[in-house]
């Protein structure tokens, strides 16, 4: 489990610790996922089911398939969002491809610079070729991707576009590190 220990202004203690989910947790993951998948509706189109719920197709091979790491991201003990990460094979210089396949830092935390201390972190556990994909409505993930992956690689990422995907795609190489 990773931690960091950040200070505010009013010298009040933020810990921010990354844990595995286990598959015993998976309703819990599942609750923030409908409130991630709320969050993120004003630019995907889906819509909930007749239950009211979203349903995140994939949340089970996060347990069923190799190469599928969740995680939660806790801010002093409290649930503040999570994070995927996925294993997508490797590159031509045998290097793992990652993908942040989904990354929620809830609103309330957003300012504490959460995302920014998880997402380095995971790129520090997973050391390899990465892939950062946003969609190309959701300008505010573009930014804050862009961002922090700039400072983490010290500009040294590409943006580039794919067939498959629809949006920028930042990729950078954490092995050089």
């Amino acid at each position: 489990m990773a931690e960091n220990t950040f200070y505010k202004r009013r010298k009040k203690q933020v810990i921010i610790t990354i844990q595995r989910v286990e598959y015993e947790e998976k309703s819990i993951l599942r609750n923030l996922l409908e409130l991630y998948q709320y969050d993120f509706s004003e630019y995907d189109p889906e819509d909930v089911n007749k239950n009211g719920l979203y349903e995140y197709k994939f949340l089970d091979h996060y347990w069923t398939e190799e190469g599928r790491h969740p995680f939660f991201i806790r801010v002093n003990a409290n649930l503040a969002g999570f994070a995927f990460v996925r294993e997508l094979g490797l590159n031509e210089d045998n290097q793992t491809i990652y993908s942040m396949a989904e990354f929620f830092v809830m609103k309330k935390y957003r300012n504490l610079k959460v995302g920014q201390y998880v997402s380095q972190e995971l790129f520090n556990m997973f050391s390899g070729f990465w892939k950062v994909a946003q969609i190309e409505a959701n300008k505010p993930s573009q930014a804050f991707w862009r961002k922090i992956i700039a400072r983490y690689t010290n500009n040294k990422y590409k943006d580039i576009r794919e067939d498959d995907w629809e949006g920028p795609i930042q990729t950078f190489s954490t092995v050089s590190r």
